[in-house]
């Protein structure tokens, strides 16, 4: 009897064990809804997840948390009160077509709710997985910090755009480092693409990215990326760099937390895209169908379109009978460019305005008889503006802007993504939307869900772009075979493509006022229909695009949104090539990076009957002398197979048309 009762009591404690063992490590899966993702949450002393492809651990038992200023922990001994899990599939419908005219929105979720007042979602796509924080807790809440570290294995490489601080106009090269080679004085910025396996990439990212900082990378121990986020910001104040002018304004002080909100919210999502094959990163849309829904009911009056653009080239028209320059004169030429080739818009750059006067116009400018004279020929005028200036007159100034018909602002020189200036955005979005303005974002933050809720925020900078040929030489054919790897996942990027003086690596110089790209006529052809924006520029001399109208014309047929996006071929830095249809017409951009491909473009995509093409491509002597274009036409089928031969740095772009 004595052996047979210490035997039971044995037998209680270890059931005893076992259950507060268990309920002290909760694990939790989903998977994708086509099985090849699996996303494993552990709950213990902290809150972790793994991300498993194929069968293969890619990322590594990664903790999350976020800490408010009281010292709660929101992930630390947390104690899970339900679990509900859920699936959901939809058609979303852009507003404004980026990559296509539907958004196939398939995922399953699962929802952690603890026990105190927050939960923690997670979803699994089939190209993806994202996670968000909701809190519902009473009042206002300070946030300390929040943590993401991202751990991987051995081995594994970044694609790192590396900043040396958070007041940053984000534009930078894409550094491919090993990640043990990286540490916490190590920062980027997002989107950071990490090579996780051999044939796994994995992409980060946010959306959702409201009354919050943006997220930044930190290298960590080991093979690991951590997240970092600016401050809040106490007090600012310009920086004398500029002379004042309103440019830089810069966090003087800064607080030990990074958001004070409210404890009622759901917080931006963190977004890992996951890639098989390179191609997939240029499908991707998370960061679309995460971001809220649109704001605006009727988005009829948003025009997509391009831009015959002013700064770029210096005004540094030709062949004309005044003085070239910021004026009344240059910009009606500008207007008569734009309008013999269709475009929809010219943009007043810097100098339009008495640079912290908004409503004070230069006297060599009437823009009132600008915008007239582009309503006579179908122009339309998007006008450039500092952000703190406008920010000190800015209802005054919208609704003066609207009433000379006025179509849209670019807005510049943000530089920072700080709780204050990400509701800025935001704020600024909504006024011009009520308003009709559309919004082009320059020195900014990378998209992060805006402009889904305000679809009038068409496109945005937060790139290193055409713009640094006139002042550097890290423009180069593999960056720009990087960039819709990298920096285009997050949404629309406005590179301001179309140099018409072109030259090799080894021939290209640096001239600010007459600025050349790297790479053959055709690579920067291509990027109209490699590079997604919905408002895309023409950044040269409108005399140069005049006196080359062979060029001109091709790139004039090019549309800037599109309802269906094929990948050709894709390799992150060495080549790219997509067929985009708008309505019954395809066209296809490809571009090499630092060395010469030759790519088999099979047309299969196509539907049934025959298609005249019009090819523009790099011509016989490219290599020697980057401005050399070759136009054939031919006629093909859905049977056929073409060969894209590309020299280094060069292109291969096709408009299709049914006969």
């Amino acid at each position: 009897m004595i052996m047979r009762s210490g035997f039971k009591r044995i037998s209680e404690i270890l059931f005893f064990i076992i259950l507060f063992f268990n309920s002290s490590i909760a694990q939790h899966e989903i998977s994708s809804p086509d099985g090849t993702i699996a996303v494993k949450i552990n709950v213990a002393a902290d809150i972790s997840f793994s991300i498993i492809v194929d069968g293969v651990e890619v990322l590594k038992p990664s903790i999350i948390s976020m800490t408010t200023n009281d010292g709660f922990v929101m992930g630390k001994e947390a104690k899970v009160k339900s679990v509900d899990k859920t699936s959901e599939i939809q058609i979303l419908k852009p507003q404004v077509k980026v990559k296509s005219a539907e958004v196939k929105d398939h995922y399953n979720a699962i929802d952690l709710t603890f026990d105190r007042n927050y939960r923690l979602s997670f979803r699994a796509y089939d190209n993806g997985v994202a996670y968000q924080f909701i809190t519902d807790i009473a009042g206002p809440l300070i946030i300390q910090s929040e943590t993401a570290n991202f751990s991987f294995k051995e081995s594994s490489k970044v694609y790192f755009p590396r900043e040396t601080q958070f007041f940053s106009h984000n534009e930078r090269i894409y550094e491919y480092n090993a990640l043990d080679t990286l540490n916490e004085k190590d920062l980027c910025s997002l989107p950071a693409l990490v090579e996780a396996s051999d044939k796994i990439k994995l992409l980060f990212t946010e959306t959702a990215l409201l009354n919050y900082p943006g997220m930044w990378l930190t290298g960590g121990e080991g093979n690991a990326l951590n997240a970092t986020f600016p401050p809040f910001a106490l007090a600012e104040a310009e920086s004398l760099k500029f002379s004042q002018d309103g440019r830089d304004v810069v966090v003087t002080k800064s607080a030990d937390y990074i958001a004070k909100t409210s404890g009622k919210r759901s917080f931006p999502w963190r977004i890992i895209c996951v890639s098989k094959n390179d191609g997939d990163l240029i499908t991707n849309q998370l960061s679309y169908q995460l971001a809220p829904p649109s704001k605006i009911e009727d988005a009829s009056w948003i025009k997509p379109g391009k831009v015959a653009w002013d700064w770029w080239n210096y005004n540094n028209i030709y062949g004309v009978d005044f003085r070239a320059g910021v004026n009344t004169e240059t910009y009606k030429y500008y207007i008569d460019f734009a309008s013999e080739f269709g475009l929809e818009y010219i943009i007043l750059d810097e100098g339009w305005y008495k640079l912290r006067e908004v409503l004070t116009i230069v006297p060599e400018m009437d823009v009132k008889e600008i915008i007239a004279y582009g309503k006579s020929k179908n122009v339309d005028v998007i006008l450039w503006l500092v952000w703190s200036s406008l920010d000190e007159q800015l209802i005054e100034a919208l609704d003066t802007y609207a009433s000379w018909g006025v179509k849209g602002l670019k807005i510049d020189f943000m530089q920072r993504d700080d709780q204050k200036i990400v509701e800025y955005y935001e704020r600024i979005s909504m006024e011009c939307a009520k308003r009709k303005l559309l919004v082009d974002f320059h020195g900014s933050y990378k998209p992060a869900g805006l402009r889904r809720m305000y679809p009038n925020v068409i496109t945005r900078e937060g790139l290193k772009g055409a713009e640094n040929n006139k002042w550097e030489a890290l423009i180069t054919p593999t960056h720009n075979v990087t960039l819709p790897f990298t920096r285009m996942v997050a949404g629309p990027m406005d590179y301001t493509p179309g140099a018409m003086l072109n030259a090799s690596t080894s021939e290209f110089k640096i001239s600010f006022n007459r600025p050349m790209a790297q790479g053959t006529r055709a690579h920067q052809v291509g990027m109209y229909t490699c590079f997604e924006s919905p408002l895309q520029m023409l950044c040269d001399n409108p005399s140069n695009y005049l006196k080359e109208k062979e060029s001109t014309a091709f790139i004039a047929q090019i549309p800037t949104v599109w309802d269906e996006t094929k990948v050709l071929h894709a390799k992150v830095g060495k080549y790219l090539a997509v067929a985009r249809r708008n309505g019954d017409k395809w066209y296809i951009g490809a571009m090499s990076g630092a060395s010469k491909q030759e790519l088999k473009i099979d047309l299969s995509f196509l539907g049934a009957g025959m298609y005249n093409i019009e090819i523009f491509k790099d011509g016989m002597n490219a290599d020697r002398y980057a401005g050399d274009y070759k136009i054939l036409k031919k006629v093909v089928s859905s049977k056929d197979v073409l060969s894209a031969e590309l020299v280094a740095g060069g292109g291969w772009n096709a408009i299709f048309t049914r006969r």
